[in-house]
């Protein structure tokens, strides 16, 4: 994993702000809303109060039939089209809750109107001025005003008008009843109106079916009217922009006022949109749970605030507006009189304000969070990449430090910086300072070693002369002649010592020139044809001239060591092949030979001094040892014209290949000369 992916993963930490920002909108908008909860239902139990000391009338308590408000004229046709907005609203008649009948009531500014719905599929049929009509199917409806009853059997012999008379017929009620029947297979419809003027204080509704004789004796029910006196106190005193509602602990309506209209600051375009009421829901505000229902125009109020406010307990609710973006605070609270629960005020206020406030809260802490994010990372990644820069750098110069030889090549970067990255740089210049003092050393331990031991090799030596000329049984004589080979040997390896020094030291202060590198390629490749025995000798040249500037006798010493290395392990019958190559930088000078792979622990140590391949097999022949210092001698050519050596197997796997890559000496200048 790279520093700057690293670093940019830190980065990705700053993500908590926005969450610690999103978190303060959260609880901001939840401390609003519970203030404006509190608002709202301290409103609603001021406006029960209100209406209390007003002497709006409670609504009762004994079972009812509600009468709707009609906004248009019922068309009195035995048909339900008009009826659809109430359908939901049908009130059961009879005993149990499979009720074969229902019955809905409407009233306008001059009639109430009754629909009665029968599910019966047979037939047994009379007009209702027909003796038999006790008898046969029909609905009874009995009708009380002012303490009198009066009861009208509701038939019809087929579908179309009927008039049911009153029994007794009484001055307060009407003496008939005119509407109109309908049936289809399974059912009747019945569906009639009475005047304003005659409305009766309770009413019932009895079934008779003539396959099912038997008679009930329903209870009255008391007519539940809309309250324009009540609709009218609601309206004096709700607050602007809200909508109250007066109904009764079951639910029905008896008074409402205002309507469902967005406070003021919400007023402007709507800019949000679905996609902020969206955010606003998901994100922000907690479920909205309150009951749907509520937001049409329903003669009965249906949700669970109702009925937690005719249980004596206030209620608050949230819930989506019809429009996008809004939503609707709910406060249902109880009507008490005695002690009891006597109806449920409830009070509506529609919202776009404290979404609208939260969408832009929410979007501001958004988009000033992705800045913040995009600086943050942009810095750190910035800042990462510019620290790898510098690693990268270090490491560069620390690998390149050491040059050929293990020479360093001078100071590291970053060594006068003041941070870390400085004391690691100084730290590693300490390390390779003392690691060039090393090699130094090291490099001059041979000729050191060659001066101190050539004194006491001379005192063998002429020791060993000395015993030569005393006379000696044979079995001494054998072994003097070992002791003088071993003082041979180690001379030679004292002289090659010391050649090694002096050879650094030619080379190092060599004199370059121009010439013809392809020609004296070819003059050494014609001299080896003589030395090579039965192996064959190739040479690959490029057309015409390549000059160079170098120091000739060096490169043709170069070629003679790889030459002579080459011609150690090339078998009888092989071949030694010779190549020149111009490149960009400079040439490319190559000396391969079949033969033996090279040994994989040897391949980074060929070139260095006192390594050579041959050395165990000189040992064993009792040849002069070999120290390892022609291929040492390549690589100081090599790095004299800013080049390097190396060696490789060749890719045919059949021998090896020697590479000098040789840029040039530079060219000197005359001022340097004098």
């Amino acid at each position: 994993m790279s520093l700057r992916f690293k670093l940019l993963i830190v980065a990705l930490s700053t993500l908590v702000l926005p969450w610690m920002g999103w978190q303060l909108v959260r609880q901001t908008e939840s401390l609003l809303r519970q203030g404006q909860e509190q608002a709202l239902q301290a409103s609603a139990e001021a406006i029960v109060k209100a209406i209390d000391a007003l002497g709006v009338a409670v609504p009762v308590e004994e079972p009812v039939f509600p009468a709707f408000a009609a906004t248009a004229p019922v068309l009195v046709d035995g048909y339900t089209d008009d009826w659809s907005a109430w359908r939901a609203d049908l009130q059961p008649v009879g005993p149990g809750d499979q009720a074969r009948a229902r019955v809905a009531l409407a009233e306008d500014r001059a009639w109430l109107y009754v629909l009665v719905e029968v599910r019966d599929g047979t037939r047994t049929r009379v007009d209702a001025r027909d003796r038999r009509v006790w008898t046969s199917d029909h609905v009874v409806l009995e009708l009380e005003r002012g303490g009198e009853r009066s009861r009208y059997p509701l038939a019809s012999a087929a579908p179309g008008e009927f008039d049911a008379p009153a029994d007794p017929p009484l001055r307060e009620l009407p003496e008939r009843i005119l509407g109109q029947w309908q049936e289809d297979g399974s059912s009747y419809r019945i569906e009639f109106r009475l005047p304003r003027a005659v409305l009766p204080d309770r009413l019932a509704f009895a079934l008779y079916d003539a396959a099912a004789p038997a008679r009930a004796d329903p209870p009255l029910r008391r007519l539940l009217r809309y309250d324009e006196d009540a609709a009218r106190a609601l309206a004096r005193l709700a607050p602007e922009r809200m909508r109250a509602r007066l109904a009764t602990p079951e639910g029905w309506l008896v008074a409402d006022s205002g309507g469902l209209v967005a406070d003021a600051d919400a007023a402007e375009p709507d800019d949000e949109g679905w996609f902020g009421g969206l955010i606003y829901r998901g994100m922000i505000a907690p479920a909205l749970t309150g009951t749907r229902s509520l937001d049409g125009v329903s003669a009965r109020l249906a949700g669970e605030e109702v009925a937690a406010a005719a249980t004596g307990r206030p209620r608050l609710s949230w819930r989506p507006g019809e429009r996008p973006g809004e939503v609707v605070l709910a406060a249902a609270v109880p009507r008490h009189a005695d002690g009891r629960v006597t109806g449920v005020l409830l009070l509506e206020q529609a919202s776009r304000a404290l979404p609208l406030l939260a969408n832009r809260a929410l979007t501001g802490l958004a988009v000033a969070s992705a800045i913040a994010l995009a600086v943050a990372a942009g810095v750190l990644v910035s800042f990462g990449a510019l620290l790898s820069f510098r690693i990268r750098r270090l490491r560069n110069a620390a690998e390149q430090a050491v040059g050929s030889g293990g020479r360093w090549t001078g100071p590291l970067p970053l060594a006068d910086a003041g941070d870390e990255l400085g004391d690691l740089a100084r730290s590693f210049g300490k390390l390779l300072h003392e690691v060039d003092a090393y090699t130094g050393y090291l490099r001059t331990l041979a000729s050191k070693l060659s001066h101190e031991l050539n004194t006491p090799l001379a005192i063998v030596k002429s020791s060993l002369d000395n015993l030569d000329q005393q006379p000696l049984g044979d079995g001494a004589r054998a072994y003097l002649a070992r002791a003088r080979d071993g003082a041979e040997r180690l001379g030679t390896i004292v002289r090659a010592m010391s050649e090694s020094h002096r050879i650094e030291r030619a080379i190092a202060s060599a004199d370059a020139e121009d010439f013809d590198l392809a020609a004296l390629v070819a003059g050494c490749a014609e001299g080896y044809r003589a030395l090579a025995g039965p192996r064959t000798i190739r040479l690959r040249l490029p057309d015409g001239p390549v000059p160079f500037h170098g120091a000739p006798e060096l490169i043709a010493q170069a070629l003679d060591k790889l030459f002579d290395n080459a011609r150690s392990f090339t078998p009888e019958g092989g071949w030694i092949e010779l190549r020149l190559a111009r490149e960009r930088d400079g040439v490319v000078l190559t000396v391969a030979n079949s033969g033996p792979l090279l040994p994989a622990a040897l391949q980074d140590r060929l070139f260095d001094t006192l390594v050579s391949m041959r050395e165990r097999s000189a040992r064993g022949s009792g040849e002069a040892p070999h120290l390892g210092l022609g291929l040492y001698v390549v690589r100081l050519v090599a790095d004299l014209h800013r080049g390097h050596a190396a060696a490789h197997d060749r890719a045919e796997r059949d021998g090896v290949e020697f590479v000098l890559r040789l840029a040039g000496m530079p060219r000197r200048r005359l001022a340097d000369v004098h």
